[in-house]
């Protein structure tokens, strides 16, 4: 059952990124506010997982976000949008001894090429006519904000795209651009930390000012509020539970 008076029913949210852990999350979300879904990203068979999953309807569309044909025939098969959101992430991590220039070039295309290709071929689409607008979210993330060694690339590429939003808020307006910044968050990254994954995930929470890691579920309401609140553009919003500070 849709309740009629969310934000999210009978609009149209593009999840890119839909065959991860966070896009299948925000893609159920939307999905049982009453949105209609479309879900892209680089693996056609996650995509079709997602859409089995989901309550409402939904349909698929491969993407490779550093191919601009394949972005234009994102926006040719979706159409007329009310929000887009991107969880892309391709890290290039390493000592910089060890970098690849193809690596590099992957991380920017899905953190700084991909956002820009986006906002090229769908911004003309987005329906900016509705009490809530349209919207662009994509994913940053904390190393911008806390760089580390073997994790330059991470930093840079997540910093573009802070400044990136800024820029685009103000280009495509009245669209509203934001970004959200993730800290450390049991989405199943760590998963390979194997039995030292509980101990680091507790390491991390006795660091934070909120005394915590984050969840999955911090994300999707964050990106629900990026997405339904009309008066903000051109911003991050660190669900980071303070991680930047400590």
């Amino acid at each position: 059952m849709t309740d009629s008076t969310l934000p999210l029913a009978s609009r149209r949210v593009v999840v890119i990124g839909a065959g991860s852990r966070t896009g299948r999350a925000l893609a159920h979300a939307a999905s049982a506010a009453g949105a209609e879904l479309v879900l892209a990203g680089p693996d056609p068979r996650k995509l079709e997982w997602t859409a089995g999953e989901l309550p409402g309807p939904a349909r698929t569309v491969p993407v490779d976000l550093a191919d601009e044909a394949s972005v234009a025939a994102l926006a040719a098969a979706t159409g007329r949008f009310d929000h887009l959101v991107s969880t892309a992430a391709m890290p290039a991590n390493g000592p910089l001894a060890d970098l690849e220039l193809a690596d590099i070039h992957r991380a920017f295309a899905a953190k700084v090429y991909g956002p820009l290709l986006l906002a090229k071929h769908l911004a003309p689409q987005a329906a900016t006519d509705t009490p809530d607008g349209a919207s662009f979210t994509f994913f940053s993330g904390i190393a911008a904000w806390r760089p580390a060694p073997a994790r330059t690339v991470m930093a840079t590429t997540n910093g573009a795209l802070a400044f990136l939003v800024q820029a685009l808020a103000v280009e495509i307006a009245p669209i509203r651009v934001n970004a959200v910044s993730p800290g450390i968050v049991d989405t199943g990254a760590w998963d390979g930390l194997g039995p030292d994954k509980t101990a680091f995930l507790r390491s991390v929470a006795d660091r934070n000012p909120a005394r915590r890691t984050g969840t999955v579920d911090d994300l999707v309401g964050a990106v629900r509020f990026a997405m339904t609140s009309p008066f903000v553009t051109g911003t991050v919003l660190h669900v980071d539970g303070g991680g930047r500070l400590a």
